[in-house]
């Protein structure tokens, strides 16, 4: 309902309706007056503010700069009463060659960086406009768009450019408004006037069509983008588009570096050089030793160098994935179109700016008719006069005054009025012949000029022409080579495909050391030798785990608390043969202070077939299949449920033909087939695999395979030293669950069982006394005995200490063979 108001009159109103009506208001104000470009010139009020004061100050290109702080006063003054440091930075942005694809005003002093530095004080700055800008203020004065009034009606502004440059789309534009934002990316002029003009051929051109002449956005700063994205931008107006800084891979002083020389779109440089900084502390990115910021007035260089030994790729790939070195530009087309926001695929703004184009060229043409016109016709009274010179002499000289004398001319000849008083005006001089000719060949080549804008007016074909010839001339007055590589990014690149596959040799020693040595680098020695210096330990230290792999190979880490841990081979550290390695808590850390690794086991994947086969401390044996292991986090993940009071001993792989083999620390074992352990989840606690008696634990778990079962062998090692070997066959198969057989007979002579692990007999063993004394030994050396003896003396125990651990690794020259 509406209300009308005496003076002094209150009229209560309800909030909620106030609010809302209002909030519209302001809405739209934000939207249609400040924060969306216009679809016609690309510019956002302000902007087109500035550059029409700086065209009215006469700054044009070929004239010298002026201070800003006069620009920002005449456009406060006279059309965008706002604060001076809201059109300051709104006139800054238009200088920035970073932020513009091709800027629209030319300054002078401090105009910020790529840094984010900001610029100087307007009273310290210099402006004024560029041709690129001039181009778009061109024909300003000759009626081609609507003016209004400003703010206080006492000037007018225009409503839109004319705008011979495709702005919107070859500058781009971002804001935010009420409930809506735009985001359009910059391109290049050459492409998009080669775009223009095969649209103003063919009106129903396709995006794939178009994108033949418009291949994608062309930034400011350079860069290279996917191809992806980009066509559903064009077709859609909204897309996703990855933009990754152009870097390239150098050797200085024997290592890798990587020069980083354009970096995406709106990416502040000191903030991605400190980005990659804190990646580098946080240790997502470890084989960066160094940055170095080199970028000087001639172009733009960071550099990163790297470890010695560091792979450059494989650095560069996590640059992209982790920093602002790769970015996303979120296309998103919301323009102004006839006063109302709206979202425009690329062919559409292309097709509007058509449009605006054929209006200012007919206005301009109606004006320029006009005056061509208005010229025409003075000039045929000159001729008319020049034709009767004796008699308009005689007339002019026998009239009173000036009225007379026009009056005499219209009525005598035929003159029109404006015609007469320009004949009154004219001067002696072109009372000459020359001047007669003169005047016949201005009113002839304005009688072509006339022919021609009528032609354009009637015409659509030559009004198409020339948009067409228009375009073409500002393509070659301000065209310029794309700046920004489109090419196929592939999202999906990984270490994988940038590491070759290489056999590795890993070893976890007693003390968590872990390493990586490459295969090649284990020699084949004389039988009897000490073999070459494993790694830099302690001598307290030895290797309790040793197994072989492909770089692109799974490490499994099952720690005694049931859960495992993966990491890529390639992740660990490459050192020569005898260096020490890292810890493995630094490889895993997440892993508990009191958790430690009980088995390491290397797969290509945990996407296939076979079993993990696991046993526990008092007896449970549990059978997974291994692809259920296959979303394992870097936290970690539980692989068997344990009960309070026991703990895991081992996990062998298999492929569900093996049997198994429990030891136990009293000497008891049981074999059995694997397949008696039904299959069962991840997170579950498994059955009983060996009934124990007393205080008994199982100590050891072996696996043999189908195909070694006929020739397989068990060594057994007690704390007192005393080893054998024994034949698999005396150890009979039974079913799951029972007490087992003699194993190893155990009295208080040998000590408890320590291990009971299948050989076959060209290892290398390796035993630990519990005061840190290793002996090492081959397998070969160690005799076959029945399966109910004690064995003999495999390593001399001093009174007082015993035997706690073995370890069976495999010699150098079954690694040899592996190469």
């Amino acid at each position: 309902m509406e209300v009308t108001l005496n003076e002094g009159q209150v009229v209560p109103v309800q909030i909620t309706d106030e609010i809302k009506t209002s909030f519209i208001n302001y809405a739209m104000s934000v939207i249609v007056e400040r924060a969306l470009p216009d679809v016609r010139d690309g510019l956002k009020p302000v902007q087109r503010r500035i550059l029409y004061a700086m065209n009215q100050m006469g700054l044009a290109s070929n004239r010298k700069h002026s201070k800003s702080a006069g620009v920002v006063g005449e456009v406060i003054g006279k059309y965008h009463p706002h604060g001076d440091a809201a059109i300051y930075d709104a006139m800054v942005r238009l200088a920035q060659d970073w932020n513009l694809r091709y800027p629209l005003v030319d300054g002078q002093g401090n105009f910020g960086s790529v840094d984010g530095d900001p610029a100087a004080a307007y009273r310290y700055t210099e402006a004024r406009l560029t041709a690129v800008a001039e181009a778009m203020l061109a024909d300003i004065d000759k009626e081609t768009v609507d003016f209004r009034d400003n703010f206080d009606g006492t000037i007018q502004e225009p409503t839109v450019l004319p705008s011979a440059v495709p702005n919107l789309v070859v500058n781009g534009a971002a804001g935010i408004a009420v409930g809506m934002a735009c985001n359009l990316a910059p391109h290049n002029l050459g492409e998009v006037v080669d775009g223009l003009v095969a649209l103003l051929e063919d009106p129903h051109l396709t995006t794939d069509e178009l994108m033949q002449h418009i291949q994608g956005p062309d930034f400011p700063t350079g860069g290279i983008i996917g191809r992806d994205g980009i066509r559903q931008a064009f077709e859609t107006g909204r897309g996703s588009i990855r933009i990754r800084g152009r870097a390239r891979i150098e050797e200085h002083n024997g290592r890798p570096i990587i020069v980083v020389t354009e970096i995406p779109y709106q990416v502040n440089k000191t903030s991605l050089i400190q980005t990659v900084a804190q990646l580098v502390r946080d240790k997502k990115i470890e084989d960066i030793s160094n940055i170095r910021d080199e970028s000087d007035r001639h172009g733009m260089r960071i550099v990163f160098e790297l470890k010695r030994g560091a792979n450059a790729q494989v650095v560069l790939q996590q640059l992209y994935k982790f920093s602002q070195l790769q970015s996303t530009f979120a296309v998103n087309n919301v323009v102004i179109v006839d006063n109302a926001p709206r979202l425009l695929p690329l062919k559409e703004m292309l097709r509007y700016f058509l449009l605006h184009r054929g209006e200012v060229i007919r206005r301009r043409s109606e004006y320029e008719l006009r005056k061509a016109r208005e010229r025409a016709h003075i000039l045929e009274g000159y001729l008319i006069a020049l034709d009767n010179l004796d008699a308009v002499i005689e007339l002019i000289r026998a009239s009173k005054d000036g009225p007379e004398a026009r009056d005499g001319l219209m009525r005598e000849f035929g003159l029109s009025e404006p015609q007469a008083q320009a004949v009154l005006d004219m001067r002696l001089q072109r009372l000459t012949g020359l001047e007669r000719e003169k005047i016949q060949e201005e009113y002839r080549e304005l009688q072509e000029e006339i022919a021609r804008l009528e032609l354009i007016l009637t015409e659509d074909e030559e009004l198409k022409r020339v948009i067409r010839t228009e375009l073409i001339a500002e393509k070659k007055a301000f065209d310029n080579p794309r700046r920004t590589a489109i090419t196929d990014l592939n999202d999906d690149i990984s270490k994988d495909d940038l590491i070759p596959e290489e056999k590795m040799v890993v070893t976890l020693t007693n003390g968590g050391y872990i390493k990586r040595t490459a295969l090649t680098s284990y020699r084949s020695q004389a039988r009897g030798g000490r073999g070459a210096k494993n790694q830099s330990i302690k001598d307290d230290d030895f290797n309790t785990q040793l197994l072989v792999g492909s770089t692109h190979d799974y490490l499994l880490f099952f720690t005694d608390r049931g859960r495992v841990y993966r990491e890529k081979i390639y992740d660990l550290q490459e050192v020569e043969r005898n260096a020490r390695g890292q810890h493995i808590r630094n490889v895993l850390p997440h892993m508990a202070e009191d958790e430690n690794v009980q088995t390491v086991l290397s797969v290509n994947s945990l996407d296939r077939d076979g079993y993990f086969v696991f046993a526990t401390r008092n007896g449970l044996i549990k059978r997974t299949l291994i692809r259920d292991y296959v979303n394992i986090t870097i936290a970690g993940l539980v692989a068997i449920n344990l009960v309070d009071g026991d703990e895991l001993v081992a996990v062998r792989i298999t492929d569900g033909s093996a049997d198994v083999v429990l030891g136990t620390r009293k000497g008891q074992a049981i074999r059995f087939q694997e397949d008696g352990a039904r299959d069962t989840g991840r997170a579950t606690q498994g059955v009983i695999g060996i009934r124990l008696k007393g205080d008994d634990t199982v100590v050891s778990l072996a696996v043999i395979p189908e195909e070694e079962k006929q020739s397989a062998e068990l060594l057994s090692l007690t704390e007192s030293g005393l080893g054998k070997r024994t034949r698999l066959s005396e150890f009979p198969l039974q079913g799951r669950g029972g007490q087992g057989v003699i194993g190893h007979k155990v009295t208080s002579k040998t000590g408890d069982m320590v291990t009971l692990t299948p050989v076959r007999g060209d290892e290398e063993l390796l035993m630990l006394t519990n005061q840190g004394i290793i002996i090492r030994t081959s397998v070969s050396q160690v005799s076959s005995y029945g399966r109910s003896t004690q064995g003999v003396k495999v390593m001399r125990v001093d009174d007082g200490d015993r035997a706690v651990a073995a370890m069976v690794l495999p010699s150098d020259e079954d690694l040899e063979r592996l190469e």
